[in-house]
């Protein structure tokens, strides 16, 4: 009964993660543009975005790329919430077999909801690393005068307080999950064992 009420327990905890995780910051990207012009330095940001889960399911959207934003949300989203309503009723119905049946299919869909997870980590794996992605030098001569024109790229990105939110729901979600599928079947077990008691005496 413990495990029962740890589960339910740590399945609200990680709701309080989730709207952190989907509103904050997942990663922020930079991208800057360098000129030296001979003792002259100019910079410029081509990119400045920070992103959240649903700031980028919105720039997606209004790019009409529907199908991936749509999964994304799905995923993100409409899965973590369904989940945490499913839990919820489970730990409150009396019928021990629907409470099963209901957390086995928590079970099975937050594997699903973990594919998120992976691909932005993956993604920010990638996109992580600092590092100037360009530079051209070039010299010219204007009016008898020779230039030196240097001009450089350089792409800074970072993972953001979000990321972490969203996966420390995922994790604790899954732990919780876990937790009141345990409890489930252990009651399932003592209710199969009383009756087996009763009908031998």
């Amino acid at each position: 009964m413990i495990r029962k009420h740890l589960g339910f327990t740590l399945n609200l905890a990680a709701l309080g993660l989730f709207f952190p995780g989907v509103l904050l910051t997942m990663f922020s990207f930079d991208m800057e543009m360098m000129v030296n012009l001979g003792a002259s330095d100019l910079s410029s940001s081509l990119i400045n975005k920070e992103l959240s889960i649903i700031a980028t399911i919105e720039e997606l959207w209004k790019d009409d790329r529907l199908l991936v934003a749509l999964l994304i949300f799905a995923f993100s989203v409409c899965i973590p919430l369904l989940k945490t309503l499913l839990v919820s009723i489970a730990y409150f119905v009396k019928n021990t077999k629907l409470e099963g049946q209901l957390l086995s299919f928590v079970g099975a869909i937050g594997k699903w909801s973990m594919a998120d997870v992976f691909v932005v980590a993956i993604f920010l794996a990638i996109m992580s690393t600092n590092h100037a992605d360009t530079t051209t030098n070039e010299q010219f001569t204007v009016f008898g005068f020779k230039i030196a024109l240097e001009i450089s790229s350089q792409t800074l990105s970072a993972i953001g307080e979000g990321f972490y939110y969203f996966t420390g729901y995922c994790l604790m979600s899954l732990l919780a999950t876990q937790l009141s599928l345990s409890a489930c079947k252990q009651t399932t077990k003592n209710l199969q064992e009383r009756d087996l008691t009763n009908i031998t005496s």
